[in-house]
């Protein structure tokens, strides 16, 4: 890790000279500046970790500068203490009052110095940190899952695992029942928007429902449940994205010819998954791997007509909520053990 800089804007030779010493002996690394416009410039061109302001300076004074930092937004998170022979209230209410972090007058004891830069710079890397575990969330979910959601996870960013975790999560497949052989008959731009509607249709069912939608697969369509948050009903919430997406079909298919009128079927199970970023630094997803992914697939490879197949692990978790049919037992391809098999039908 790169040592942290820090700027000093200080008029006096010597003055500069004994801050910078100080720094030096820290393991920082000192930028001078020797008036409020030469440090201005430098900050705007390669921002500092810190920024030491002397008040008095010719041409811009401290007061300036740290005005014009915290109104810059590409500046405005950098920590600024002053440093000054000013050390009456006014002074000290005057920088506070414009954003400096900190107020130090002179002459000042080396200690005090240290120990307020170092303050400082643990706050800006606490505060950093936190920053980048926002963006990494917003970038991570905030196209698949709802905007409520979001703001939740970004109000305490520490609740998400974004690491890898094992968690029981529900699991959705869903995909379009004849969509290979319609696409070979369609022309590319008329297919691509209608694959996109019905995406549009499954998305706005499972954002609504609190649900994730891991990938898409081609005509379908991964989701999943009681993760990043998490969510005591998330089986229901799974089967209720299914049935609402069966219902809705009946309006949604009236804006298509006959052809198009697909059927979704959907695959639901529950069970321990892990759940995480994956992939490299350079492309990383949020998702889940594990057998309950599997099985939740195999089960949507079963449906034909716009069944929801639930697995028998789901279906204990809705059996209060839902009306279900049994379906028997299913082998599922890579498993030796056959999956207890349900048809949802309707909530109750």
């Amino acid at each position: 890790m790169a040592a942290q800089k820090v700027l000093i804007a200080e008029d006096n030779y010597d003055s500069r000279e004994l801050v910078s010493d100080i720094l030096l002996g820290l393991g920082y690394v000192p930028v001078m500046a020797e008036n409020g416009k030469v440090a201005l410039d430098k900050i705007l061109d390669d921002p500092p970790d810190l920024v030491i302001l002397d008040v008095n300076m010719p041409v811009m004074d401290g007061f300036e500068v740290c005005e014009a930092l915290k109104r810059n937004p590409s500046t405005a998170k950098i920590p600024v203490i002053m440093l000054t022979a000013q050390t009456d209230v006014e002074s000290r209410v005057t920088g506070l009052g414009l954003g400096a972090e900190d107020y130090l007058p002179k002459p000042f004891h080396p200690r005090e110095l240290i120990a307020r830069i170092n303050a400082r710079l643990r706050a800006k890397e606490l505060a950093d940190s936190l920053r980048e575990q926002r963006e990494q969330i917003r970038q991570t979910f905030e196209r698949f899952v709802a905007h409520e959601i979001v703001e939740q996870l970004l109000e305490d960013p520490t609740r998400v695992q974004l690491g890898g975790a094992e968690a029981i999560i529900t699991v959705l497949f869903a995909d379009l029942e004849g969509f290979t052989t319609m696409a070979e008959r369609t022309e590319p731009c008329l297919l691509l928007d209608v694959l996109n509607s019905y995406h549009a249709l499954l998305v706005e069912h499972i954002k609504s429902n609190g649900g994730t939608v891991d990938k898409f697969l081609g005509d379908g369509v991964m989701a999943l449940y009681n993760t990043p948050l998490p969510q005591p009903d998330h089986a229901l919430r799974a089967v209720r994205t299914a049935l609402e997406i069966r219902d809705a079909l009946v309006n949604f298919h009236q804006q298509f010819d006959a052809p198009f009128q697909l059927d979704v079927n959907v695959g639901i199970h529950t069970g321990w998954a892990v759940i995480g970023n994956i992939g490299t630094p350079e492309l990383m997803n949020f998702t889940a791997i594990g057998d309950t992914v599997n099985i939740a697939s195999r089960l949507q490879e079963m449906s034909t007509k716009s069944q929801i197949i639930i697995s028998e692990d789901t279906y204990h978790l809705v059996t209060g909520d839902i009306v279900a049919e049994q379906a028997g037992s299913r082998i599922v391809r890579g498993r030796e053990k056959p999956v207890e098999a349900y048809l949802a039908v309707r909530l109750r």
